[in-house]
Protein backbone atom coordinates (compact mmCIF):
# COMPACT_ATOMS: atom_id res chain seq x y z
CA UNK A 1 0.00 0.00 0.00
CA UNK A 2 1.60 3.30 -0.96
CA UNK A 3 0.43 6.63 -0.86
CA UNK A 4 0.63 8.42 -4.70
CA UNK A 5 3.73 10.95 -4.85
CA UNK A 6 2.50 14.57 -5.37
CA UNK A 7 5.28 14.22 -8.39
CA UNK A 8 2.76 11.80 -10.04
CA UNK A 9 0.13 14.99 -9.66
CA UNK A 10 1.81 18.07 -10.16
CA UNK A 11 2.30 20.36 -13.27
CA UNK A 12 5.84 19.69 -14.90
CA UNK A 13 5.54 22.58 -17.04
CA UNK A 14 4.94 25.21 -14.84
CA UNK A 15 4.34 29.05 -15.89
CA UNK A 16 7.18 31.13 -14.01
CA UNK A 17 7.69 34.73 -13.60
CA UNK A 18 10.63 36.92 -12.42
CA UNK A 19 11.40 39.22 -9.90
CA UNK A 20 11.05 41.97 -12.37
CA UNK A 21 7.85 41.05 -14.61
CA UNK A 22 5.56 44.04 -14.44
CA UNK A 23 1.95 43.61 -13.30
CA UNK A 24 0.76 43.75 -16.91
CA UNK A 25 2.97 40.31 -17.91
CA UNK A 26 2.16 38.98 -15.24
CA UNK A 27 -2.26 39.41 -15.72
CA UNK A 28 -1.16 38.06 -19.18
CA UNK A 29 0.37 35.11 -18.07
CA UNK A 30 -2.52 34.08 -15.96
CA UNK A 31 -4.77 34.93 -18.90
CA UNK A 32 -3.01 33.19 -21.11
CA UNK A 33 -2.18 30.13 -19.56
CA UNK A 34 -5.35 30.22 -17.81
CA UNK A 35 -4.04 29.70 -14.17
CA UNK A 36 -4.71 31.91 -10.91
CA UNK A 37 -1.03 31.96 -9.67
CA UNK A 38 2.30 32.07 -10.69
CA UNK A 39 5.66 31.75 -8.89
CA UNK A 40 8.26 34.09 -8.80
CA UNK A 41 11.63 32.13 -9.25
CA UNK A 42 15.41 33.87 -8.94
CA UNK A 43 18.42 32.97 -11.41
CA UNK A 44 18.65 30.04 -10.12
CA UNK A 45 15.42 29.01 -10.60
CA UNK A 46 14.68 28.74 -7.12
CA UNK A 47 10.52 29.78 -5.91
CA UNK A 48 10.67 32.87 -3.79
CA UNK A 49 6.94 33.44 -3.80
CA UNK A 50 3.60 33.07 -5.57
CA UNK A 51 1.45 36.10 -7.49
CA UNK A 52 -1.94 35.26 -7.51
CA UNK A 53 -4.99 36.71 -8.77
CA UNK A 54 -5.87 38.14 -5.10
CA UNK A 55 -2.29 39.78 -4.89
CA UNK A 56 -2.98 41.40 -8.53
CA UNK A 57 -6.59 42.36 -7.04
CA UNK A 58 -5.63 44.70 -4.61
CA UNK A 59 -4.27 47.27 -7.09
CA UNK A 60 -8.13 47.31 -8.06
CA UNK A 61 -9.41 47.37 -4.10
CA UNK A 62 -7.20 49.53 -2.74
CA UNK A 63 -8.41 52.04 -5.46
CA UNK A 64 -11.08 54.86 -4.61
CA UNK A 65 -14.61 54.72 -5.84
CA UNK A 66 -15.26 57.44 -8.96
CA UNK A 67 -19.02 57.38 -7.44
CA UNK A 68 -17.45 58.60 -4.77
CA UNK A 69 -19.98 56.11 -2.70
CA UNK A 70 -17.77 52.96 -1.74
CA UNK A 71 -14.99 54.70 1.09
CA UNK A 72 -11.27 53.18 0.37
CA UNK A 73 -10.54 50.64 2.56
CA UNK A 74 -8.21 50.62 5.32
CA UNK A 75 -5.45 48.45 4.18
CA UNK A 76 -2.02 47.67 6.92
CA UNK A 77 1.09 48.88 5.64
CA UNK A 78 1.98 45.80 3.85
CA UNK A 79 -1.27 45.89 1.86
CA UNK A 80 -0.47 49.02 0.83
CA UNK A 81 2.80 47.91 -0.65
CA UNK A 82 1.40 45.53 -2.85
CA UNK A 83 -1.50 48.07 -3.93
CA UNK A 84 1.24 50.19 -5.18
CA UNK A 85 3.50 47.18 -6.75
CA UNK A 86 4.16 46.99 -10.39
CA UNK A 87 6.62 44.32 -10.29
CA UNK A 88 6.72 40.41 -9.29
CA UNK A 89 9.11 40.53 -5.83
CA UNK A 90 6.96 43.91 -4.88
CA UNK A 91 3.82 41.87 -5.75
CA UNK A 92 3.97 38.44 -4.93
CA UNK A 93 3.36 36.23 -1.15
CA UNK A 94 6.25 35.39 -0.01
CA UNK A 95 8.32 33.64 0.96
CA UNK A 96 7.30 30.44 -1.25
CA UNK A 97 5.40 27.47 0.74
CA UNK A 98 6.87 24.20 -1.13
CA UNK A 99 6.64 20.88 -1.31
CA UNK A 100 8.69 17.94 -2.31
CA UNK A 101 8.24 15.77 -5.35
CA UNK A 102 8.29 12.63 -2.70
CA UNK A 103 5.73 13.61 -0.38
CA UNK A 104 2.54 12.07 -0.47
CA UNK A 105 -0.83 13.49 -0.94
CA UNK A 106 -1.38 13.59 2.90
CA UNK A 107 1.64 15.67 3.73
CA UNK A 108 0.54 18.05 1.07
CA UNK A 109 -2.86 18.45 1.74
CA UNK A 110 -1.99 18.73 5.36
CA UNK A 111 0.80 22.19 4.57
CA UNK A 112 -1.79 23.58 2.37
CA UNK A 113 -4.48 23.61 5.36
CA UNK A 114 -1.92 24.74 7.57
CA UNK A 115 -0.99 27.88 5.94
CA UNK A 116 -4.77 28.15 4.09
CA UNK A 117 -3.34 28.40 0.38
CA UNK A 118 -4.63 26.78 -2.79
CA UNK A 119 -0.86 25.37 -4.57
CA UNK A 120 2.39 24.67 -3.49
CA UNK A 121 5.13 25.05 -6.26
CA UNK A 122 7.30 21.78 -6.01
CA UNK A 123 11.86 21.52 -5.23
CA UNK A 124 14.20 19.58 -6.19
CA UNK A 125 17.01 18.86 -3.04
CA UNK A 126 18.47 22.50 -4.78
CA UNK A 127 15.12 23.98 -4.23
CA UNK A 128 14.98 24.54 -8.06
CA UNK A 129 11.35 24.46 -8.88
CA UNK A 130 10.12 21.09 -10.58
CA UNK A 131 6.58 21.60 -10.67
CA UNK A 132 3.35 23.00 -8.94
CA UNK A 133 0.48 21.23 -7.31
CA UNK A 134 -2.74 22.43 -6.13
CA UNK A 135 -6.30 21.54 -4.60
CA UNK A 136 -7.50 20.41 -7.79
CA UNK A 137 -4.70 17.92 -8.62
CA UNK A 138 -4.59 16.14 -5.23
CA UNK A 139 -8.16 15.93 -5.30
CA UNK A 140 -7.84 13.45 -8.68
CA UNK A 141 -6.92 10.41 -6.19
CA UNK A 142 -10.77 10.61 -5.85
CA UNK A 143 -11.01 10.01 -9.74
CA UNK A 144 -9.58 6.61 -9.21
CA UNK A 145 -11.69 3.30 -10.17
CA UNK A 146 -13.58 1.64 -7.94
CA UNK A 147 -11.92 -1.60 -8.76
CA UNK A 148 -8.74 -0.12 -8.61
CA UNK A 149 -9.63 0.86 -5.08
CA UNK A 150 -10.95 -2.72 -4.33
CA UNK A 151 -8.11 -4.21 -5.80
CA UNK A 152 -6.00 -2.30 -3.37
CA UNK A 153 -7.48 -3.02 -0.51
CA UNK A 154 -7.79 -6.58 -0.76
CA UNK A 155 -4.33 -6.99 -2.04
CA UNK A 156 -2.24 -4.82 -0.25
CA UNK A 157 -3.88 -4.14 3.01
CA UNK A 158 -5.88 -7.45 3.66
CA UNK A 159 -3.38 -10.19 2.41
CA UNK A 160 -0.24 -8.50 2.39
CA UNK A 161 0.05 -6.40 5.80
CA UNK A 162 -2.54 -8.30 7.66
CA UNK A 163 -2.26 -11.73 5.80
CA UNK A 164 -5.86 -12.13 5.80
CA UNK A 165 -7.50 -14.45 3.49
CA UNK A 166 -9.68 -13.22 0.38
CA UNK A 167 -12.77 -15.35 2.27
CA UNK A 168 -12.31 -14.15 5.70
CA UNK A 169 -13.06 -9.94 4.30
CA UNK A 170 -15.12 -9.15 1.44
CA UNK A 171 -14.65 -5.64 -0.16
CA UNK A 172 -17.35 -4.10 -1.82
CA UNK A 173 -16.30 -0.29 -3.63
CA UNK A 174 -19.06 2.21 -4.87
CA UNK A 175 -18.03 5.77 -6.00
CA UNK A 176 -15.27 5.39 -3.47
CA UNK A 177 -17.37 4.43 -0.30
CA UNK A 178 -15.65 0.89 0.71
CA UNK A 179 -18.22 -1.46 2.38
CA UNK A 180 -16.46 -4.51 4.01
CA UNK A 181 -18.16 -7.68 5.42
CA UNK A 182 -16.88 -10.99 6.29
CA UNK A 183 -15.30 -12.68 9.56
CA UNK A 184 -11.93 -12.43 11.96
CA UNK A 185 -10.42 -13.88 14.75
CA UNK A 186 -10.57 -11.26 17.04
CA UNK A 187 -12.28 -8.49 17.57
CA UNK A 188 -9.18 -5.91 18.66
CA UNK A 189 -8.19 -6.14 14.21
CA UNK A 190 -11.22 -4.71 12.89
CA UNK A 191 -10.66 -1.01 13.37
CA UNK A 192 -7.15 -1.69 12.03
CA UNK A 193 -8.29 -3.07 9.19
CA UNK A 194 -10.58 0.19 9.16
CA UNK A 195 -7.87 2.36 9.68
CA UNK A 196 -5.97 1.03 6.74
CA UNK A 197 -8.89 1.22 4.54
CA UNK A 198 -9.45 4.83 5.15
CA UNK A 199 -5.73 5.61 4.46
CA UNK A 200 -6.07 4.01 0.84
CA UNK A 201 -5.79 6.64 -1.79
CA UNK A 202 -9.28 7.43 -3.53
CA UNK A 203 -11.47 6.04 -0.28
CA UNK A 204 -14.16 8.26 0.38
CA UNK A 205 -15.69 6.62 3.46
CA UNK A 206 -15.47 3.06 5.13
CA UNK A 207 -18.49 0.86 6.21
CA UNK A 208 -17.32 -1.96 8.30
CA UNK A 209 -20.02 -5.20 9.12
CA UNK A 210 -17.10 -7.21 10.28
CA UNK A 211 -18.30 -10.39 12.71
CA UNK A 212 -15.52 -11.73 15.01
CA UNK A 213 -15.31 -15.09 16.84
CA UNK A 214 -12.95 -13.95 20.05
CA UNK A 215 -13.61 -10.24 22.07
CA UNK A 216 -9.84 -10.18 22.77
CA UNK A 217 -10.65 -6.40 24.22
CA UNK A 218 -12.22 -8.05 27.51
CA UNK A 219 -11.25 -10.85 29.51
CA UNK A 220 -14.91 -13.29 28.28
CA UNK A 221 -14.47 -14.21 25.04
CA UNK A 222 -18.15 -13.18 22.87
CA UNK A 223 -19.25 -13.26 19.49
CA UNK A 224 -21.74 -11.34 17.47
Amino acid sequence: MQHRPVADLMTRDVVRARRDTPFKEIVELLAENDVTAVPVVDELDHPLGVVSEADLLRKCSAQADPSGLTPVPHLEAWERAKAAGVRAEELMSAPAVCARPEWTVVEAARLMAAQNIKRLPVVDEADRLQGIVSRGDLLRIFLRRDDAVRDEITRDVLQQTLGLLPSEVTVEVRDGKVTLGGSVEVKNLIPIIERLCRSVDGVVSVSEHIAYRTDDSRSSPTGR
